[in-house]
């Protein structure tokens, strides 16, 4: 006996969602801070990193609860000796780290036009500089150049959570409470979150990013 129409169908789907990337399908959102611990934050583990010839409000903002970061390509590094290129970022001190899981959480919005920059990472790796970046190129998020995470960031806030786990050699990108990826750790022995604007490749004239609740977690 033949199997029917509807059989046939349901196999056929049931093969095709397997192909599926898991970051790419429709998923319920959780909270990526079950079972973690919030961690104290105040104005000290705020250190604004920005070009070193130019004053903090030149580049600079917290308004309303929002930090407001931007740079632009002509602009310098952070310090005279600095080889990297411009950035204003929000270092979060006093919270390095070189075991455990940690999260870092906060909302993102990124401005039309804004491209070819660093917008959050985990820094501290071997032989690299940064366990992850995820970096906006024309309208997209992505982390480093690839896989794409959010098709059209611009003009929108979206809730962020970055899980790394550093025995487990793991990080993981919660996009508004759903995991969009998974990566390999990069190693290394100190690590540290970073949040803001660093140009990169392809970067555009001007830069920017604001960011508001930004929380740090332990479990």
């Amino acid at each position: 006996m033949s199997p029917s129409f509807t059989s046939l169908a349901i196999l056929f789907l049931s093969v095709i969602q397997l192909m599926i990337p898991y970051h790419t399908m429709a998923q319920t959102p959780m909270d990526p801070t079950r079972g973690f611990t919030e961690q104290k934050l105040d104005e000290s583990n705020f250190v604004i990193q920005k070009p070193y010839d130019i004053p903090v409000d030149k580049r600079y903002s917290f308004v309303d609860g929002v930090h407001k970061l931007w740079v632009y390509s002509t602009d310098k590094p952070h310090t005279p000796t600095s080889n990297t290129n411009p950035r204003t970022e929000i270092r979060i001190s006093g919270y390095d780290y070189s075991s455990g899981v940690w999260q870092f959480e906060g909302y993102g919005y990124m401005p039309n036009n804004t491209s070819g920059v660093c917008v959050m990472q985990v820094f501290g790796a071997s032989p690299h500089a940064t366990t992850l970046m995820l970096r906006v190129y024309n309208g997209t998020l992505s982390y480093y150049r690839n896989p794409v995470l959010i098709p059209d960031v611009y003009d929108k806030w979206f809730k962020l959570n970055v899980i790394h786990d550093v025995e487990g050699s793991k990080v993981q990108v919660y996009i508004n409470g759903i995991l969009k990826y998974e990566a390999s750790g990069r190693g290394g022995k100190s690590h540290f979150f970073k949040c803001g604007v660093y140009a990169q490749d392809d970067d555009s004239f001007y830069m920017e990013s604001q960011w508001k609740d930004i929380k740090i977690f332990k479990k």
